[in-house]
């Protein structure tokens, strides 16, 4: 079968031929019918040998959906033709956070050397992929995989992250969102499907500033030096009450840090990493909560494939075969897409 695989570090992915794969006992075999493209798989293929820790020949895709090709033994209740959506964050399904559908927060994913599709085991970017377990698998129903097959990450991972924020996005809140890309331009829509917050929209791109509007964002700013003096104009001098930052590099947590109010939430869903300077004499707003929440609970999934069958959420998403994936790959790469790419083979 194809696949598209990351083979050497610093390399671009290739698309090659390789065994189809026949699951073993409790496994089961999708027929690929999308593969969302992520940031997540551009950062991995950034990192130099001596941190890189997925393995090669790695076949990326952590973003999956396809139909039941093929059962292991001793699945039950899953039958060949049903449309799957694939949970990602695979956890052991023993501990406590497995056992509430949390396996995103596995407490022994690294002891037993469990990884997700894509991040460590084989992903989706390929003819035919391999679900560890029948309890990964998610049933889309009438849902186009191509439109929705991005909700396993691009809509779980926000999803997540503006729900452990609910409580502050009440009637005149105030949400921002920093980076409309695959990820913000869903927060968005789901900020306003879930909160009556007034959502701000902040990007360097006007394309994605439009996408922003397009999608409900009742403000939009560009993200740069002056867009805090902007906030606090909107918000009267209070501040908003949770930033999302979809990006996470200093500029960004600088920028978040800036805006947010007393008490807010201030949120980090980005790939980026760098440092925010906090106490009582540091110049920060008092009791702000600092999360870096990971992907999201089986459960929450369930949610978001809901919020799309209720037309709550729409991916704007850009499509390219198997053959032009390491293509797609190149203009996340050089910031050139708008949305989500997606990968059918």
């Amino acid at each position: 079968m194809k696949a598209l695989q990351y083979r050497s570090i610093g390399a671009a992915p290739e698309v090659v031929e390789i065994d189809t794969p026949e699951p073993g006992p409790g496994q089961v075999r999708l027929k690929v019918t999308a593969a969302g493209v992520c940031h997540s798989d551009e950062y991995i293929m950034s990192l130099p040998e001596g941190e890189y820790v997925y393995g090669l020949p790695l076949t990326l895709g952590h973003e999956g959906a396809g139909i039941v090709d093929k059962i292991g033994e001793g699945v039950k209740y899953i039958e060949e033709g049903q449309s799957m959506a694939v949970y990602g964050p695979w956890g052991c399904g023993l501990c406590y956070e497995c056992s509430s559908g949390r396996e995103n927060y596995c407490r022994n994913a690294a002891k037993f050397g469990i990884a997700p599709p894509g991040l460590g085991a084989p992903g989706s970017m390929a003819e035919y992929m391999i679900v560890d377990s029948a309890r990964h698998l998610l049933p889309l129903g009438d849902l186009d995989p191509v439109k929705n097959v991005s909700l396993t990450d691009a809509g779980l991972t926000p999803y997540h992250g503006i729900k452990g924020s609910l409580e502050k996005l009440h009637s005149g809140a105030t949400a921002v969102v920093i980076g409309v890309g695959g990820l913000g331009h869903v927060a968005i829509q789901i900020l306003r499907a879930l909160t009556s917050a007034t959502v701000v929209a902040l990007d360097i791109d006007e394309a994605k500033l439009n996408l922003a509007s397009d999608v409900g964002a009742q403000y939009t700013f560009p993200s740069e030096a002056g867009a805090a003096t902007m906030i606090s104009d909107l918000t009267n001098g209070l501040g908003v009450d949770a930033v999302f930052d979809f990006v996470a590099n200093q500029a960004t947590l600088d920028l978040g840090q800036a805006m947010v109010r007393h008490q807010g939430d201030h949120v980090l869903l980005g790939a980026g990493a760098g440092t925010l300077k906090m106490g009582l004499v540091s110049g920060a707003a008092w009791d702000v909560s600092v999360r870096s929440p990971y992907w999201g609970s089986r459960t929450e999934l369930f949610e978001v494939l809901d919020l799309a069958r209720g037309g709550h959420i729409n991916v704007h998403t850009e499509v390219f075969s198997l053959d032009d994936a390491p293509a797609a790959y190149e203009k996340l790469k050089n910031n050139q897409l708008l949305g989500r790419a997606v990968v059918v083979p």
